[in-house]
């Protein structure tokens, strides 16, 4: 019982992990507009894996898709890619990891083959996972790298432009900061883990017992003629032989087989 349960409960959480990566994979949400020296503007800017969208005061929203693959960054292809190899790998898990639940008979389906599909899928949802973290963390590393630069930037130029005369002034730049798709695939990321490391957990138990056979040692007996070996009937013909040269005194007489 434990056993199903702990099989279900990883291919649930497997399951859900994998809706959630492919949620983060298509929203728009990767990046949002920092409002920190800005509060009160006219327009909203965020950005996705794949496209990037604007909303206006009146709150409509329009979206550009990006129409270049050679013109963006290499580690943004990098999470592209990233992304879509945890998207198939969970969808593949998620697959065969139906037909190696226990609730469910395929056939004449053996246990061993059943805990071989489990083992599969789990590392299928442990692989795919670690997808998402890493995919979701590389952007992460950008986005602070670029807000980092593009604060440094601000500054600077406020000091430059107050040399003629405007000290403290700062320019105004868009800067970017995290949205709602990173918390959401890193999250998904580590629940489609977890249910992989379950699904792991479940295989050792679905795994057949070795039977141990003990050693049994089998002792022919003498008396049996079917198991009586060349030099034992020779032996034999031997004592015969010579009994029947003993005569009735007593006296035995040489053989030919005392002078071999």
């Amino acid at each position: 019982m434990a056993l199903a349960l702990c099989q279900c409960l990883g291919f649930f959480l497997g399951a859900i992990g994998f809706a959630g990566i492919l949620a983060a994979t298509v929203m728009n949400q990767w990046s949002t507009q920092d409002l920190q020296n800005n509060p009160v503007t006219q327009t909203f800017n965020f950005q996705g894996l794949w496209q990037s969208c604007i909303t206006d005061s009146s709150g409509y929203t329009e979206c550009r898709g990006y129409f270049t693959i050679l013109g963006l960054p290499a580690m943004f292809q990098a999470v592209r890619a990233l992304m879509i190899v945890g998207i198939v790998l969970g969808a593949i898990g998620l697959l065969i990891a139906i037909f190696a639940l226990k609730c469910i008979r395929i056939g004449s389906m053996e246990d061993s083959a059943k805990a071989n599909i489990t083992l599969t899928s789990g590392v299928l949802f442990i692989v795919a996972g670690l997808c998402s973290i890493i995919g979701v963390s590389v952007f992460a590393n950008m986005l602070v790298t670029n807000f980092w630069m593009t604060t440094s930037s601000m500054y600077t130029g406020g000091a430059i432009s107050g040399m003629g005369g405007m000290g403290g002034l700062q320019t105004l730049q868009t800067r970017y900061t995290f949205g709602a798709a990173l918390f959401v695939g890193w999250v998904a990321g580590g629940v489609t883990l977890i249910g992989g490391v379950m699904m792991c957990i479940a295989c050792r138990g679905l795994m057949p017992e070795e039977t141990t056979y003990k050693a049994v040692s089998y002792h022919v007996s003498a008396k049996s003629p079917g198991y009586k070996t060349s030099a034992y009937e020779e032996k034999s013909k031997k004592s015969i032989y010579n009994e029947s040269r003993r005569s009735e005194d007593g006296k035995s007489y040489p053989s030919k087989y005392d002078y071999v």
